[in-house]
C-alpha cells in the first residue's frame, strides 16, 4: 500500500505541475451495460470536479463500511478545520459530533462541506491523507486523469479529474456498492426535526434519474454526473463547465433525450466503466435485509435520520451560513448590518437588498452567489451579487448579497425563491 500511495503521489506532482484544469465544456454519455461511449465531447480534458469529489469520499465512506471499519451509528468528530469549511455545510461546530449516517447524508442531499472534511479526517487521519488514498483508489478504478487534494471538492488548483474518469467511478459507485447508491436518490432529509433538501433538480423532473450528484465552484464551472434507467438500458452521463445550472441540466437532459434510445438493452445485471475494462462485475441484488437506511420502495422520499448518541447541543444552525455560532462577534455583524454603501446597481436599479450569507473569502461568497442566482429563477434575474468584506483578521468575512431590488416586494419575492432552495435569507431596508 505504501508504495501505491508514493506511485500516486508522484503521480499527482506529475500531472498537476505542468497541466491547466479551466472550466471548459466536456459532456460523456456511457452505455453502462456495455461500456461503449455514446457521445463525448472532450472527454479527456481536465476539468476541476467539484463537489463531485464526494463521490469519491462516498465511496470510501461505503468501502470502510463494508469492510467493518466504521458502522453507520459510529460518530465523527468535527474538528475547527472541517467546521470551517466554506458552506454548503451542515453547520456543526467544532467539537461535536455526527455519525457516519448523517455524515453521508449531508454529502449525498446537502452536499456538506463540513462533512465531507470531517469523515475524510476519520478515515485517513487528515484531510491529506485521505486525499491521497482518494487518489490511489482513482488508480484502482482506472481513473488515470483524476488527482485528488481534499474530500469536498473546495476550490484547488491541483483537483482534477475528467468526464470519462467520472464517468468510470459512477459506474463503480453503482457496480460495487449496490445498495449504498440507492441513497444518491434521495431529494431530502430529515435531521433533528429539520428538512434538509437537495439541489440535484434534474433528477426530480427526468424520468428513470435516480442519481447522482451536482457540483460548482469558480474555477469548474456547474458540474453533473446522472444516471438513468430505462428498463434494462443503463446510462451514466458527465456535464462539466456548463455556465449555469439551468444550463448544465438542460444539456443533459438533451444528451440523454438523444442517447439514451442507442443503448443497449441486453447484458444482464452488468456494468461495464468501459469498453478497454478487464473484467464486468455483477451487481449483487439489493439484500432483503440490508442495513443501507433507506427503503427501497422509497427512493426519493424524504429520510428520517435518527439522532443517536448525539446531544442537541451538538449543532448550531445557521443553514448556509459560513461563520461558525461559536464567533458572536461576526454573527452580529451580519444579522446587524448597518447601512452599506450604494453601488452602481443600486443607484440604477433600486435600494432594496436581501443577504443569503457570508464567507471567509471573497471568492467563496462570489461562488456561493452564483450558484444561488442561478437556482433563484426569475425573481432573481436581474439582481445584482454583492460581496462586502466586515470585520478584521481572523474575523473578517464577506458579505453574500443580491442588491439593486427596486421595491421590497420585489426583495420579498426574492427571498421567498430561494428559501424554496433551503437558502437563508435576510431582508434588507431601503436605505433612501
Amino acid at each position: 500500500m505504501r508504495k501505491l500511495l508514493a506511485a500516486v503521489l508522484t503521480v499527482t506532482l506529475a500531472v498537476s505541475a505542468p497541466l491547466a484544469a479551466l472550466a471548459g465544456s466536456a459532456s460523456l454519455i456511457l452505455d453502462a451495460r456495455t461500456g461503449k461511449v455514446l457521445a463525448a465531447e472532450n472527454a479527456d480534458t481536465l476539468n476541476h470536479p467539484a463537489s463531485l469529489t464526494k463521490m469519491m469520499t462516498l465511496y470510501l465512506t461505503f468501502e470502510a463500511l463494508k469492510r467493518g471499519k466504521i458502522s453507520w451509528d459510529t460518530p465523527i468528530k468535527m474538528s475547527k478545520y472541517a467546521a470551517a469549511r466554506p458552506p454548503t455545510k451542515l453547520g456543526v461546530k467544532a467539537g461535536g459530533t455526527i455519525t457516519v449516517r448523517e455524515a453521508v447524508y449531508g454529502m449525498i442531499v446537502k452536499s456538506a462541506n463540513d462533512a465531507a472534511a470531517a469523515m475524510g479526517e476519520k478515515l485517513g487521519g487528515s484531510e491529506s491523507g485521505f486525499a491521497r488514498m482518494m487518489t490511489a483508489k482513482a488508480r484502482q478504478l482506472g481513473m488515470s486523469r483524476t488527482v485528488f487534494v481534499n474530500a469536498s471538492g473546495l476550490p484547488n488548483s491541483r483537483q482534477v479529474t475528467t468526464a470519462r474518469d467520472m464517468s468510470t467511478l459512477a459506474v463503480a459507485l453503482m457496480k460495487n456498492y449496490p445498495n449504498e447508491y440507492r441513497l444518491f436518490s434521495a431529494a431530502s432529509f430529515n435531521f433533528r426535526g429539520r428538512t434538509v433538501r437537495g439541489h440535484n433538480n434534474l433528477m426530480y423532473r427526468y424520468q428513470g434519474m435516480d442519481g447522482i450528484k451536482t457540483g460548482y465552484t469558480n474555477a469548474s464551472g456547474f458540474n453533473l454526473v446522472s444516471a438513468v434507467k430505462d428498463g434494462n438500458r443503463r446510462v451514466v452521463g458527465v456535464v462539466l463547465g456548463g455556465r449555469t445550472a439551468r444550463s448544465r441540466d438542460d444539456k443533459m437532459a438533451a444528451l440523454l433525450d438523444r442517447h439514451l434510445g442507442r443503448a443497449s438493452s441486453s447484458g444482464g445485471a452488468r456494468l461495464v466503466a468501459s469498453v478497454g475494462a478487464k473484467e464486468p462485475v455483477e451487481v449483487a441484488s439489493a439484500a432483503e435485509a440490508s442495513d443501507v437506511p433507506v427503503p427501497a420502495n422509497a427512493p426519493r422520499s424524504t429520510i428520517e435520520i435518527a439522532p443517536k448518541n448525539m446531544a442537541p447541543e451538538s449543532l448550531a444552525y445557521a443553514d448556509d451560513a459560513v461563520v461558525p455560532l461559536e464567533r458572536p462577534t461576526a454573527m452580529d455583524e451580519i444579522l446587524n448590518a448597518g447601512k452599506a454603501p450604494k453601488t452602481s446597481a443600486e443607484k440604477a436599479g433600486g435600494n432594496w437588498q436581501i443577504q443569503i450569507s457570508a464567507a471567509p473569502s471573497a471568492d467563496a461568497a462570489r461562488a456561493l452567489l452564483a450558484q444561488a442566482q442561478s437556482e433563484g429563477g426569475a425573481p432573481l434575474v436581474s439582481a445584482s451579487p454583492y460581496t462586502e468584506a466586515v470585520g478584521q483578521g481572523a474575523n473578517r468575512i464577506y458579505r453574500a448579497r443580491f442588491v439593486g431590488f427596486a421595491s421590497k416586494d420585489a426583495a420579498l419575492s426574492a427571498c421567498d425563491a430561494l428559501k424554496q432552495r433551503s437558502y437563508d435569507c435576510m431582508l434588507l431596508p431601503d436605505h433612501g
